[in-house]
């Protein structure tokens, strides 16, 4: 019997983190108490003003129909009235900004209208597995670029091969970057380099904008779209999973260059009937009246940030010290390459981190720590750690 599924899944690796999920719901249906590290979703509440506007719009009949693909129109200048204020990035309601199911949705769905078979799609590595499964489900090619600490987490667009670049029509990135927690500083010149390459070689810039919210230390993450000319050449999906602690609701909005936005809503008309219209209605909520929710997270992810990297570092790993996102990128010991450090703490310490390799080649060596668990939950954690090493045992790798 011929299989029953398309060719193109064979191209995928497994989901890591819904492989994560499965390590975890074992070790749970089997009595072990188990802390995952693993899966970046924030185990606070939603702010109580967006649960209370979706209570009440769950109650308007006017949410009950067809939503329109465009979203509601509250929901698009709700995101456009944050963006000018945060960002002073200036968006157009009715042209600019589009409505997603998740970011996860949005960079899937973006290769769908932007790619043909044989293209490629530029990312980098490490980075959101997204950014390799969306062109391989599009029949395109992912060119993956390393990024690490030796280049400053920032792709080199020059080492990109002249035949790849020539069938080049996107590159994603990502900043506060996801898994290192890397950041664009101010006076960095990145952004702008990326809008001209993007401008000389005609390929349009994806800016996965889901951690700018998070910044730790003073810092403020910049948007992508307010460096001159990234409107001409890009877009950013914009996501309120994070911040507002609002992943099981997936919501966020692509926003920027009209054209992109157009072509994006042009194939979302064809594939869903848009977002529920209570869910726009509560996500407006959270951009206006919950406009300050987002520092008192960063308050609470900056102090388990500082928990995590002291622990770390007394334990002799090797931890970066983000100023963003929510997420702790550290070296695993000598000895170990990631997915066996990985294994390693869910078979002796029973806590759960995502291995470095998961997000790419150039991830291998290190383990990405989320920061979404209770204090005392991080403190028990890396104390198991610390036994699973035992005392004075672990050596960074270098």
């Amino acid at each position: 019997m011929s299989p029953r599924h398309a060719a193109r899944l064979d191209k995928l690796q497994p989901y890591m983190f819904a492989q994560l999920e499965q390590a975890i719901a074992a070790k749970r249906e089997a009595g072990i108490d188990v802390i995952s590290l693993g899966i970046g979703d924030p185990d606070m509440p939603t702010p109580d003003a967006v649960v209370a506007a979706l209570r009440d719009a769950v109650g308007r009949p006017d949410t009950h129909q067809y939503p329109s693909n465009r979203g509601r129109a509250s929901f698009r200048e709700a995101v456009a009235s944050f963006y000018e204020q945060r960002f002073a990035v200036r968006l157009d309601p009715a042209t600019q900004v589009l409505p997603v199911l998740g970011g996860k949705e949005g960079i899937f769905h973006i290769c769908q209208a932007l790619l043909d078979a044989g293209d490629v799609a530029l990312g980098t590595d490490p980075g959101y597995p997204v950014y390799t499964g969306g062109p391989l489900l599009t029949d395109a090619e992912p060119y993956l670029l390393p990024i690490n600490p030796e280049n400053d987490f920032k792709p080199d667009l020059a080492s990109i091969p002249a035949d790849i670049l020539k069938r080049s029509k996107l590159l994603f990135i990502n900043y506060p970057n996801n898994p290192t927690g890397a950041v664009i500083e101010e006076g960095d010149s990145f952004f702008a380099d990326v809008v001209d390459w993007a401008k000389t070689h005609d390929i349009i810039v994806v800016h996965d904008n889901a951690y700018s919210e998070i910044s730790f230390d003073g810092y403020r993450a910049p948007s992508f779209l307010a460096t001159p000319g990234a409107m001409d050449v890009g877009i950013e999906m914009f996501s309120l999973s994070k911040a507002w602690n609002m992943t099981g609701w997936r919501v966020g909005a692509c926003v920027g260059n009209t054209e992109v936005v157009s072509a994006f809503w042009k194939l979302k008309t064809n594939i869903d009937s848009g977002m529920f219209e209570a869910i726009q209605l509560a996500a407006a909520t959270a951009l206006t009246e919950c406009r300050d929710f987002p520092d008192e997270m960063s308050a609470i992810y900056q102090r388990r940030r500082d928990l995590v990297i002291e622990a770390l570092r007394a334990i002799g790993l090797e931890p970066n010290s983000p100023k963003g996102s929510i997420y702790v990128w550290a070296r695993v010991p000598e000895g170990h390459d990631s997915a066996s450090f990985s294994q390693l703490l869910l078979d002796e310490a029973n806590v759960v981190v995502s291995p470095g390799s998961s997000f790419g080649a150039a991830g291998e060596g290190f383990i990405r720590i989320s920061l979404s668990t209770p204090d005392d939950r991080l403190r028990e954690a890396i104390g198991r750690i610390e036994a699973s090493l035992g005392v004075g045992q672990a050596a960074p790798a270098r």
